[in-house]
């Protein structure tokens, strides 16, 4: 097992209600005061359990915070398949407007996720995560563009994607980091757009 994740999943309904409202919680107090708040006694008091309690799934701050690392790392990956799978039924016109607006929406609803990943607590198995993660993004990306009939399904297609990806992933981190610079949401828009355009099409 990863340092840092839960000690163990559980499996009662009730217990299962009980972590996700302590990652609730977790995330409200991340959200309000950032990573130093997550001591296993401040999370306990803001979910209402006890110490103990808390203790059965996670131990201590890392095993919080990476909890919360990969719960926002899977939304992130639930709103890429959501937009592949309508990009496999509808026609738009602009898929690179839509990816970037989309994930810009996610980021400022989720002022944890920003307080996390700007910060100082990310840990070695969140680090991880977020690795794998952005595999999985950028094969979303390839899969929406194949799918819009704008790129080929081949294996140069595929790193163009995660070329696009990282560098979009970087803009929108710059964006939203501290007071934030969403002026620069446009500029990544005619980037992404100039490049993946010059790239052979199906």
């Amino acid at each position: 097992m990863t340092e840092g994740r839960p000690r163990r999943v559980p499996r009662q309904a009730r217990s299962r209600e009980k972590l996700a409202r302590v990652l609730a919680a977790a995330d409200r107090l991340l959200a309000r005061e950032g990573v130093e708040a997550l001591t296993t006694t401040r999370v306990a008091a803001e979910a209402g359990v006890s110490v103990g309690a808390l203790y059965q799934y996670l131990p201590d701050r890392e095993a919080i915070t990476e909890a919360l690392a990969v719960g926002y790392l899977a939304r992130l990956e639930d709103l890429m398949d959501a937009v592949a799978e309508r990009a496999a039924e509808e026609a738009w016109d602009d898929p690179v407007g839509l990816l970037v607006d989309a994930f810009a929406g996610l980021y400022r609803a989720e002022p944890g996720f920003r307080a996390l990943w700007f910060g100082r607590g990310l840990t070695d198995g969140a680090r991880e995560a977020d690795r794998a993660h952005k595999r999985v993004m950028a094969t979303g990306v390839h899969r929406i563009l194949v799918a819009q009939r704008l790129l080929r399904d081949d294996y140069a297609a595929a790193v163009a994607c995660r070329t696009a990806f990282l560098a979009a992933d970087a803009v929108l981190q710059e964006a939203f980091r501290g007071d934030g610079a969403p002026e620069l949401l446009d500029p990544v828009k005619t980037m992404l757009r100039a490049y993946l355009g010059q790239l052979p099409r199906p």
